[in-house]
């Protein structure tokens, strides 16, 4: 699988372990910066992460800050992507099968480099549940990147 990676100064030593191992699992991984501890803005890697899922150049992403929430928040203003934010091996495949998660983001600080590889494993590996209820809810979702307004039920309320 084509991976897009990317981290800030903080995340820098938990994307490259995560950079090196999913290679080593025969994955084609594209290391977006950035590539040293030196201090740096996170929402420019996430970006760049973002954009090449968007694009096509990357089928996933993976981004790794302090925390995690900067890069998915960042990530999740490109239109098109549905970062979620690592926190434990279930939830890693929920969101991959009930919300269709093209990035997930891990903190650096929380995530120790073998739980990185377990849930970046279940990610990768687990597929959206296409079609029912999960789809539906995933096109509604994506829906809101392009209204202007408060969808009706929000507006009744």
């Amino acid at each position: 699988m084509k991976i897009a990676i990317g981290s800030d100064h903080a995340g820098f030593e938990l994307k490259r372990h995560l950079k090196d191992a999913l290679a080593a699992q025969g994955h084609e991984v594209t290391d977006l910066g950035t590539n040293s501890p030196e201090a740096c803005d996170y929402p420019d890697y996430a970006a760049r992460v973002a954009h090449a899922v968007v694009q096509g150049r990357a089928e996933r992403g993976i981004l790794v800050c302090t925390t995690g929430m900067g890069m998915a928040m960042a990530a999740n203003k490109v239109k098109g992507i549905r970062a979620a934010l690592a926190v434990n091996p279930d939830e890693v495949m929920l969101t991959r099968k009930h919300n269709n998660a093209n990035i997930l983001t891990f903190s650096s600080r929380y995530t120790t480099p073998e739980e990185a590889d377990a849930m970046a494993k279940i990610f990768l590996d687990t597929e959206f549940e296409s079609g029912g209820r999960h789809e539906r809810r995933v096109d509604k979702m994506m829906a809101l990147e392009y209204e202007d307004e408060l969808p009706a039920a929000r507006q009744e309320e």
